[in-house]
């Protein structure tokens, strides 16, 4: 089975809280945006240390570091089946700065024809109720965990 690793950051202004999401780049996601979004997230190796990759991919995917106290989340099982596990944190990014690294594709599939892109090509900030529409739905339990850890503060 498939691992993959993730953060979810989060941010507060004026009372309300906003989730970091990232959108996948490629032609597949090109015109995909409800429930297209993810947290930024990668594959683990074999014995690779599950936060250690978040950050990794986290950085990756943003061209940014990331650091705080990370709260380790309920893991979820996507619709394809893998696994993820994901780390809520407190903290904010430059949106100026965000960059991604890319990848080599085949598209269309089988055709022969290779390109590069970025595995991300859109980052946003969004409040609960939007980051919830726009999450990947197998996603969206990080979202309410974080939600109710806040309620219980």
């Amino acid at each position: 089975m498939k691992v993959s690793a993730g953060i979810l950051l989060f941010k507060e202004k004026d009372g309300v809280r906003f989730y970091f999401l990232v959108h996948p780049g490629g032609p597949f996601w090109k015109h995909k945006d409800t429930g297209a979004w993810s947290i930024p997230k990668g594959e683990l190796d074999v014995g690779e240390d599950p936060l250690q990759r978040a950050r990794c991919e986290f950085e990756e995917e943003t061209g940014q570091s990331i650091a705080g106290e990370f709260c380790i989340l309920s893991p979820i099982r996507q619709k394809g089946g893998k696994e993820v596990q994901a780390w809520a944190v407190k903290g904010d990014v430059n949106m100026d700065k965000l960059q991604s690294n890319s990848f080599t594709l085949e598209w269309p599939p089988r055709s022969g024809k290779l390109m590069q892109v970025p595995e991300v090509d859109r980052w946003e900030w969004f409040t609960v109720e939007q980051a919830i529409k726009k999450i990947n739905p197998a996603q969206v339990p990080f979202i309410r965990e974080v939600e109710d850890m806040h309620q219980l503060q």
